[in-house]
């Protein structure tokens, strides 16, 4: 047989046959506008073997190095696009480059990995089902084919290109273009040897033809305001709250005790970071009872004063006080000490920010096209569009993702009212009605009942908390009801009723005594929280203490009467920070409360008595065990206007009542008989006019007898004094 003569051809005439690429094609790579960069960058079989391309501007040399040093030389195609051929089976490879004024870089090659996002994710997100949505889009600093990186992904749908910018690139985005995976515009781009803390964004290209740089919407680390970029984050917080969860998930926090201490975290006792607050809260609370705190938004805003309210970075804890897991600290910390958490959410609307969820893509994405029903002209932000699956699942997941990955017990969602009805602070022609022609927002119905059954359903025990404001029906009915699902709503009838009747002078009150009685005739229509919420002593509303009538001991008066009446009336408890120990300013996130006051005995005395209040209340199930049912209350009297006097009682499920008699005049009345249920001895558990609180000292010594002299409608009845501008609570003695 002939010898054969042929020689196995070499590389550089291989590479002579590669395909050739249009100079379209090649201006869009280089440029990284190109919405498929990975089906030419990277590395791709040819036949005997494959070519590797990358985008190098400005290059001098570019060569491929193989694990075993094989040095694969790239010849410059065009305008900074560089390729060459590798023979043999494809390899894991790194990127040399030099430059002509600068030093060598070598690198490894985002190009040649396989998408980061499973088709599980996409599918998921495109039926808008994805429940861990957090655990896939955004950044994701993890181990991808064996090599330590970070994957990027990004919703998109309008943009013809995408790019990751950021501090690790030069902000030049040219070399990390995205590839859209599929048609619901999901972005990806996994940047291997990318480590955490990085400051990124993503650069869109609009159907316009225009880059635009938006943060991360699906960031769980930000800059500190007012720096507005994302950073790659990672958590390595390990949790010790498991004994806390574990009860948590077998307890029905509806119908349990509740009282919230609400706080803003910037102005409690401002400087404080996130670690720090955590001991000095967890003794405060102890000090004053309270059962949950209640944070103001803590999701990223870039401008204080919206208090939180105008939120850009939903999935990221506002780094103004530290990283995400000193967030994770604070939490774990007061729930190993018996703290539970809560946390107000805004999914009604967002703030018009060029560089965040405003417009995202070139085009209206996560707000309603139509500003009729896109735009909430009381605070110049924008409504999300929660008729669109996408949106409905960014908002869903992010409910989940503070309650799972934070490990919060509850979410107060703001502004509720707002999203229920399409003509909210709009005149006629400046709303858009909806399929039926009503005013109710369908949607964002459906959006509400579908997130208030997801967080149930997936976190037993926690609760999810309404401020709505308006007579809308079955607000905290299941939504099979139908209702809204929602596991209690802010009573803000009790708050504008209650605060009404208090203003007035004691000599006039019982012309107003229906206010202070009419909150029972619709108690137990909903499940209801009591709210005193910052809202109510801001913006010249003055402090709950400056809103009392009288000299500077009437004032204190009333208000320790007014949290008697508050913690015995059915329904939770909320009291915004300040108003336990009668500050005297109204509240301002630019300072701190006015914690010098407790220097003077009388306000020291009123905090006493609010943690009075809350460990008589934990200790009494008949002051919160019945909440939600009109067997677990019963008036006494509700008709004593001549004496401004209410008196009613609370029930447990065993027949053990509380008697509560308010004396809401500015005089001592007595001796005054009440009817009660049976004979015997009843003991003082709470009189706010005690010294110790700073009062004037009126009461019963410590207990009142009942006879069987029946009086008003009642078996029992007995003689006692009530103190002025103050509450009793009795007990019947075991």
């Amino acid at each position: 047989m002939a010898k054969s003569n042929s020689k196995k051809p070499t590389a550089a005439a291989t590479e002579a046959l590669l395909p050739l690429l249009h100079p379209d094609h090649v201006a869009a790579l280089v440029e990284g506008r190109h919405p498929q960069p990975h089906a030419t960058l990277g590395q791709h079989a040819v036949d005997g073997g494959f070519v590797i391309r990358v985008v190098r501007p400005l290059a001098e040399s570019v060569t491929a190095i193989q694990p075993n040093d094989t040095r694969v030389p790239l010849t410059h195609l065009a305008d900074g696009l560089w390729q060459g051929f590798a023979p043999g089976d494809g390899q894991s490879y790194t990127v040399e480059t030099t430059y002509s004024n600068g030093p060598d870089w070598i690198t490894d090659d985002p190009y040649r990995f396989v998408p980061s996002v499973g088709d599980v994710d996409l599918y998921l997100w495109g039926q808008g089902r994805h429940e861990q949505l957090w655990q896939v889009f955004g950044s994701h600093f993890r181990p991808h084919e064996g090599v330590e990186g970070t994957s990027f992904s990004v919703w998109a749908p309008h943009a013809t290109a995408a790019r990751v910018v950021g501090d690790f690139n030069g902000w030049y985005g040219v070399g990390h273009a995205m590839r859209r995976l599929d048609d619901n515009g999901v972005w990806e781009l996994f940047v291997p040897r990318l480590m955490p803390g990085t400051t990124y964004k993503f650069e869109l290209l609009t159907p316009d033809g225009n880059w635009v740089t938006r943060a991360d919407p699906m960031a769980r680390y930000t800059e500190i305001p007012p720096a507005t970029g994302s950073k790659v984050g990672t958590t390595a917080y390990e949790w010790g709250d498991k004994a806390w969860l574990t009860a948590r998930s077998e307890r029905d926090p509806h119908n349990s005790a509740m009282s919230v201490y609400e706080m803003h975290v910037g102005s409690w006792r401002p400087g404080l970071s996130y670690r720090e607050l955590a001991a000095q809260l967890i003794d405060y609370v102890h000090e004053t009872g309270f059962t949950h705190v209640e944070f103001m938004p803590l999701a990223e805003h870039p401008f204080g004063g919206s208090w939180g309210y105008q939120v850009t970075g939903y999935y990221a804890p506002t780094s103004r006080f530290g990283h995400p897991d000193d967030l994770r600290y604070l939490i774990d910390q007061l729930h190993q000490a018996g703290i539970g958490v809560i946390m107000d959410w805004v999914p009604a609307h967002f703030p018009k920010d060029e560089w965040a969820l405003a417009n995202f893509d070139g085009r209206p994405l996560y707000e309603h096209s139509d500003p009729r029903r896109g735009e909430q002209p009381d605070w110049g932000t924008l409504v999300f569009n929660f008729g669109d699956s996408q949106v409905r699942n960014f908002l869903v997941a992010n409910a989940l993702y503070w309650l799972e990955d934070f490990h919060i017990d509850g979410l107060r969602v703001d502004a509720v009212a707002s999203m229920l009805y399409l003509d909210y602070s709009r005149e006629e022609g400046q709303w858009l009605p909806n399929a039926n022609g009503g005013r109710e927002n369908l949607e964002a119905i459906s959006f509400l009942q579908e997130v208030n059954a997801t967080a149930y359903k997936r976190n037993p025990g926690i609760v999810m908390i309404a401020e709505e404001s308006t007579a809308w029906p079955g607000v905290t009915k299941p939504t099979d009801a139908p209702g809204l699902g929602f596991g209690l709503k802010w009573n803000m009838g009790w708050m504008h009723d209650s605060l009404s009747y208090f203003q007035e002078d004691p000599m006039y009150r019982s012309h107003h005594h229906n206010e202070i009685t009419f909150s029972l005739v619709y108690a137990f229509t909903e499940s209801f929280l009591l709210p005193i919420s910052h809202d109510e002593v801001v913006h010249g509303k003055g402090s709950l203490l400056h809103k009392m009538p009288g000299d500077q001991w009437q004032k204190l008066a009333n208000l320790r009467a007014y949290l008697a009446f508050m913690w015995a009336h059915p329904g939770k408890q909320l009291l915004f920070m300040g108003q336990e120990f009668g500050q005297p300013s109204e509240w301002s996130e630019e300072r701190g409360l006015d914690w010098w006051i407790l220097d003077q005995p009388v306000h020291r005395g009123l905090l006493t008595l609010v943690g009075q209040l809350n460990r008589v209340y934990r200790d009494q199930p008949s002051l919160w065990l019945r909440d939600n049912e009109d067997g677990g209350f019963e008036w006494l009297d509700a008709g004593d206007a001549e004496h401004n006097v209410v008196s009613f009682l609370r029930w447990d499920n065993h027949g053990n009542p509380i008697a509560v008699l308010m004396n809401f005049s500015g005089n001592t009345v007595g001796p005054y008989r009440v009817g009660l249920p049976f004979v015997g001895t009843w003991e003082e558990i709470l009189n706010t006019d005690a010294a110790e609180y700073g009062g004037s000292g009126v009461g019963n010594f410590g207990a009142v007898t009942a006879t069987d002299d029946s009086w008003a409608g009642r078996p029992a009845s007995a003689e006692l004094t009530l103190p002025p501008l103050a509450g009793l609570w009795l007990r019947p003695q075991k």
